[in-house]
């Protein structure tokens, strides 16, 4: 196979990707009742993950290779439905964990990212050498730099399942950012989009997310 015919099937790759992307659904952070049941898990978590990627075609490079699930209110939910179910939590302990879990989504944005580069360093996030600056952002110009990031260093089966991902080729994360700074949301309450920016010297590209409506609804 020529290099000129790999690039073509690359930039397919890439504009079909694209065209994936603008079909994402629309997500919501309102709070209240869900009435999920385990078996919903799969379908909830493709609707709050994202995957971009950001290619060097003239050296038919992958620079980086992003996956992020945005661990928002309507996920927590679902996922804590299929952990309880999984692991035969009682009625009480699953009504404790669930009562953990949405009460962080007032406090945090938190995102599980998983993470591909051609140089393994370059893409430790964790590291103050890493290539890449992450930001979350809305449409409205917002930018805010996350409280914390955690390398996870050996994904366990948690990892493997609940996120599947996660794989011995990539590297794992957790993200965490505030809800406000300086008195002021992250998400704007106006924003019809958020997203991830993973931006350096190699270039920059974004995950984003669509709201279903104008307004960012609080939990």
């Amino acid at each position: 196979m020529n290099r000129s015919f790999c690039k073509l099937l690359l930039l397919g790759s890439i504009a079909l990707c694209g065209i994936v992307a603008c079909a994402a659904t629309r997500v919501s952070l309102a709070g209240g009742t869900r009435e999920y049941v385990a078996a919903d898990y799969d379908t909830v978590l493709r609707k709050w993950t994202r995957t971009e990627h950001l290619i060097a075609i003239s050296e038919l490079d992958d620079l980086l290779t992003v996956t992020a699930t945005y661990e928002s209110y309507d996920f927590r939910w679902a996922y804590v439905v299929r952990y309880a179910q999984d692991y035969r939590l009682t009625v009480e302990q699953r009504s404790r964990l669930l009562e953990t879990a949405l009460a962080e989504t007032r406090t945090s944005h938190q995102f599980y990212v998983a993470l591909y580069g051609a140089n393994v360093r370059w893409t430790d996030l964790s590291r103050p050498s890493t290539a890449w600056i992450v930001r979350l952002t809305d449409d409205l110009g917002t930018e805010t730099a996350p409280e914390q990031i955690v390398s996870i260093r050996k994904p366990g089966p948690i990892e493997r399942t609940y996120y599947p991902y996660t794989s011995v080729w990539r590297q794992a994360f957790r993200l965490r950012f505030p809800v406000t700074a300086g008195g002021r949301p992250t998400i704007s309450p106006q924003a019809q989009r958020f997203g991830l920016r993973f931006a350096g010297a190699q270039g920059n590209q974004e995950l984003h997310w669509d709201l279903e409506t104008a307004t960012a609804a609080t939990h």
